[in-house]
């Protein structure tokens, strides 16, 4: 069986910005994964073994950022060693200040990722959505037309309803906690925010149901965006978490109670990181031994 502790061949690395800064790594060439917390990521995992499959002379770090560090981001992208970063939970929006260009997709989606250095830039881009959809491609012929049910309102989901809009999903239905504090989907004619007790409501017409939120992540394994009551609403759907650590999170026990078809989180994060690999290294993405090394992590 694959464990819940990928974070624990990482959680003893990360440092703080400041910290890292100060350290003698931030000397040598580097990527980085900026966020908060960053404890649990198997990021670092997945992008040392692609740079060491190509021998590229660079080390990826998982880098904790108060939000009091955040004022000392913009001098620090432009040193030299540093070679580009992803961008996770809380900062996807707000990184967007301290670009000099942002991707035209990542403008759209309002979320950025993935920072590209170019000679002259710092370039913001997003591959969540581009992440999120590789799996769902052997279900694109069903999504056609059809509705899903996205928890969350963050910056990963941002991305996905780009993504499911690119599918062309008719109705999207995003759960919120504070529904009527949510107005950037005021105008998208796809989207309808709806709260965490009425979405049983549109259930029985959606496709896929999507967890979107921190709900189920190491350590707190045991929370999900559904209450156990709810469980038979996932019934005959798609449930499908962005959550990879566990790879089975309690969302995705309780799809499979209901019979429903599951896809986890860790193809997301391996697809998303393959686009973000190419765009700092113009390398193809070892995908497989990506795949494999990951996987390894999580058996016992």
């Amino acid at each position: 069986m694959r464990t819940e502790k990928c974070a624990f061949f990482l959680s003893m690395k990360c440092l703080t910005l400041s910290q890292f800064v100060r350290s003698s790594k931030s000397n040598r060439p580097h990527y980085l994964l900026l966020g908060h917390p960053v404890e649990h990521s198997c990021s670092p995992i997945m992008h040392n073994t692609a740079l060491q499959h190509y021998d590229i002379e660079a080390e990826y770090h998982a880098i904790n950022v108060k939000n009091s560090e955040l004022t000392d981001l913009a001098s620090f992208l432009n040193k030299d060693p540093f070679l580009g970063a992803n961008v996770t939970i809380p900062y996807k929006r707000s990184i967007a200040d301290y670009m000099d260009r942002i991707n035209a997709s990542a403008q759209q989606i309002g979320a950025i990722n993935t920072i590209v250095k170019n000679e002259y830039q710092i370039e913001g881009y997003n591959t969540d959505y581009a992440g999120f959809m590789e799996p769902l491609q052997s279900y694109g012929f069903e999504l056609e037309g059809a509705s899903a049910i996205v928890f969350g309102t963050g910056g990963a989901a941002r991305a996905i309803v780009y993504g499911l809009t690119e599918m062309g999903v008719e109705e999207i239905f995003l759960v919120s906690r504070s529904p009527n504090r949510i107005t950037s989907y005021r105008d998208h004619r796809r989207v309808q925010i709806v709260s965490y007790e009425n979405w049983t409501s549109f259930a029985e017409d959606a496709l896929l149901i999507v967890n979107a939120t921190p709900l189920g992540m190491h350590p707190n394994v045991d929370s999900s965006p559904v209450r156990d009551q709810e469980k038979s609403y996932l019934e005959g759907k798609i449930c499908y978490d962005i959550v990879y650590n566990p790879v089975e999170t309690q969302f995705l026990k309780q799809a499979t109670e209901a019979e429903a078809q599951t896809i986890d989180g860790l193809e997301m994060l391996i697809q998303q990181g393959s686009k973000s690999f190419e765009l700092w290294t113009g390398h193809s993405f070892p995908i497989n031994v990506v795949r494999d090394t990951l996987y390894e992590k999580f058996k016992n």
